[in-house]
């Protein structure tokens, strides 16, 4: 990407209102950012959903003056920016539709690893020992299968999940709520140099960009959207974690949590995401191997269907449905086998404990 659309873009992603949706919805219409600044104001209005307001922020003078300092700023940093339309933007999350339409970083970062394989660790600040002890040992056990470790930074589960990946010699990436400039909290500062070693830091923010409430909600959408699955160590009833595992459900992510005892504080928000069925349960590395096909893809002990098993009536229909069509959503089967969500999930699970089925990523199954 050259400078000057890169000074284009950013003028874009300045544009007050203009969110990452608009955004790309006026850059495929105009087939640059260039393009969509030296574009006639009546043509820019004659794309769908873009009204004379957001047109307004979009044509904003000071939009290109800031894009100038920025600019400046980045280079002067040796900082790396990618576009959205780029080959080295994150795999995963170019498939999302409020993905950010820049994505800034520093270290040693390497997204173009084939098979590459991304997890997402989260979780309460407030970390227990109990949750510690899991995160430091899941990470450790997943470590031949050399996956990268994507999290917030932050306290609690995020510093334990970027320091096991350090400690493993795994890839490791701090998902930033703010410029790149800046480092939130101060005292993680002393992990600066390893994390950028074994990885680093992106954002979607710009330099004066400082850590503000909504900045990490709205960054939870890159640590959804970049991985593969995101798992939930500890959370209480409500906290950012929860609104990350709702996100990776909405891109159609595979969503894990840890269980805990119904009366620990922290375990209250995975005890409910395992109840609601809105994550699946894990204790250990193996679940998480098994339930993305890691073991199957990485060992030639794969796991053969039983000879001769026997199924009741509604797993004989899944069966058969999972026969002729191949590997299927979950929504999908329940449609076409005439079958609740609820009463599908058991069957399924029952199926799985026979060696009938597996699942995959993103909900599917498959018969193995």
């Amino acid at each position: 990407m050259t400078d000057k659309e890169l000074l284009f873009l950013l003028a874009m992603h300045r544009a007050p209102k203009v969110g990452d949706i608009t955004a790309k919805k006026i850059l495929q219409h105009c087939g640059s950012a260039e393009a969509v600044l030296k574009e006639k104001r009546s043509n820019l209005l004659q794309i769908g959903g873009v009204g004379t307001f957001l047109v307004n922020q979009l044509l904003r003078k000071e939009n290109l003056i800031e894009a100038e300092k920025e600019l400046a700023f980045i280079r002067s940093s040796n900082y790396n920016v990618v576009s959205y339309y780029e080959e080295e933007y994150p795999r995963n999350l170019r498939h999302c539709i409020d993905g950010p339409i820049l994505i800034f970083s520093r270290g040693n970062i390497n997204l173009t690893k084939p098979n590459n394989k991304i997890l997402s660790i989260v979780g309460t600040r407030q970390i227990t020992s109990y949750g510690s002890a899991f995160c430091e040992e899941l990470i450790s056990d997943l470590a031949p299968f050399d996956p990268l470790i994507l999290s917030g930074f932050a306290y609690g589960i995020d510093i334990c999940a970027h320091k096991s990946a350090i400690k493993n010699n795994l890839q490791t990436i701090g998902c930033l709520a703010h410029g790149l400039n800046q480092i939130y909290p101060k005292v993680h500062s002393k992990y600066v140099s390893e994390m950028e070693h074994n990885g680093g830091f992106i954002t979607d923010f710009w330099s004066d960009e400082g850590p503000e409430r909504n900045n990490f909600l709205k960054r939870n959408r890159v640590i959804a959207g970049m991985a593969d699955a995101v798992i939930v160590v500890e959370s209480a009833g409500k906290g950012g974690s929860l609104v990350t595992a709702d996100i990776a459900a909405s891109y159609n992510r595979d969503v894990f949590a840890v269980p805990g005892r119904a009366t620990d504080k922290f375990s209250e928000g995975c005890n409910n995401l395992i109840k609601t069925q809105q994550a699946h349960m894990i204790t250990s590395a193996a679940d998480i191997v098994y339930m993305l096909g890691w073991e199957l893809k990485e060992s030639v002990n794969s796991v053969q269907k039983q000879m001769f098993v026997e199924m009741d009536e509604s797993e004989q229909t899944v069966y058969d449905y999972l026969q002729e069509n191949g590997k299927q959503l979950l929504d999908s089967i329940a449609l076409g086998c005439k079958m609740p969500i609820h009463k599908l999930v058991t069957v399924l699970f029952g199926m799985e404990m026979k060696g009938v089925v597996r699942p995959l990523p993103g909900k599917l199954f498959e018969l193995i």
